[in-house]
């Protein structure tokens, strides 16, 4: 082994699967994309398997050609919310679309779900596509926008989320001092997309903000990902493209100043595990068999649960990934993940036995950052 940080994992609750034919596996609720129940039940197995985050992906356009899942399921926040109160250390992180959200609205409701869940949540934040654009009165906007306006969400979201230091509100009830108002800043933010005074209204949080990540493989992303967030989510068709992708994501990581430890690549896949390799081909048989006339590719992870270690293991110690984000094609499959999967991972020394922290950021080794405005004073003192 190397001396980098353990694997880590997280768990895409998708309902009924990113898939057009898993809703009709009979152990698939046929609703379970807008289903609280099977979400708390996924997110518990989840965190029984100390998977360091949930992750939902989202969606705003949609038609009767989507998968199903994408036709009917639950708003990121709102579930999450919901999810938080179920779960106790798993982490917590929502999509949301910079090309049509807005990032003051955004700003809160990500720091809301984190002092809900006591600092573990996080924020995959996107561009778009034209259709979602449409929806929300973006019409005007083309894609040659949507990461110059991704720059300045990303901008807003850790400026705002700054908006006191973390000693600011004092709340002395015998002297009657809620808040030091020297420790309370606006933004004043003026762009060509935003325009956003603040402060936001909501005390720092725990963990000093809400983990950020964004996803993509452009040079744009690239750039965004690695001046502003926590972490980049890949594209996994192979081991040799997610490893070039993430070798030039750690390159502009180190470029911009930062420890490319204190940085997440994260890719996904869709593994079938089973104790043994007929039996991860009977479950892909009979995900085929649901509905003849679409097809589920041959997953990259796939076999018995020795030969999927072994995948996972290759992946993480080539470099390709620092998280691994396992999406269910299976209705079992996470289950599956965590009883079969993790042990193995777990007695190799890749990942963790217990959760290390209470944070999002403490469970990933993320650094706490410190307020910009506290680190100015700091300097100026100096």
């Amino acid at each position: 082994m190397n001396n980098r940080k353990k694997l880590k994992l997280g768990a895409a609750i998708e309902g009924v699967g990113f898939n057009y034919m898993g809703w009709r596996h009979p152990d698939m609720p046929s609703n379970a994309s807008e289903n609280i129940d099977y979400y708390v039940k996924q997110a518990k197995i989840a965190e029984s398997g100390k998977f360091d985050t949930i992750f939902l992906f989202d969606v705003s356009h949609v038609g009767p050609g989507n998968i199903p899942h994408h036709l009917s399921m639950f708003e990121g926040i709102s579930i999450l919310s919901a999810l938080s109160m179920a779960t106790t250390n798993i982490g917590l992180i929502a999509t949301i679309a910079t090309s049509y959200a807005d990032p003051f609205t955004a700003a809160r409701q990500i720091l809301s779900l984190d002092k809900i869940s006591k600092g573990r949540a996080g924020l995959n934040a996107i561009t778009s596509n034209p259709g979602g654009m449409v929806n929300y009165s973006r019409s005007h906007l083309s894609k040659a926008d949507q990461y110059p306006m991704q720059k300045e969400f990303m901008e807003i979201l850790l400026g705002l989320w700054d908006s006191y230091e973390d000693d600011a509100f004092i709340r002395d009830k015998a002297n009657g001092i809620y808040l030091d108002p020297q420790k309370m800043h606006a933004l004043r933010y003026r762009g060509k997309y935003f325009s956003v005074d603040g402060p936001l209204n909501l005390s720092r949080s725990i963990q000093g903000r809400p983990a950020l990540f964004t996803a993509g493989s452009s040079s744009n992303f690239v750039e965004n990902a690695a001046k502003y967030t926590d972490g980049g989510f890949i594209a996994s068709a192979s081991l040799e493209y997610s490893k070039g992708i993430a070798a030039e994501l750690r390159k502009r990581v180190a470029l911009e100043g930062r420890s490319t430890e204190d940085f997440i690549v994260v890719t996904s896949q869709m593994p079938i595990v089973g104790s043994t390799e007929a039996e991860a081909e009977e479950k892909f048989q009979e995900m085929q068999s649901l509905m003849p006339v679409y097809r589920i590719p041959r997953p990259l992870f796939f076999g018995s649960a020795e030969k999927v270690a072994d995948q996972v293991q290759e992946w993480y110690e080539a470099g390709t990934m620092d998280m691994l984000l396992i999406q269910q094609e299976y209705p079992t499959g996470l289950q599956d993940f965590v009883d079969l999967v993790v042990p193995i991972l777990q007695d190799r020394g890749i990942f963790h036995t217990e959760y290390e922290s209470n944070t999002l950021r403490g469970n990933l080794g993320l650094p706490y950052p410190e307020n910009k405005y506290s680190l100015l004073k700091g300097a100026l003192v100096e």
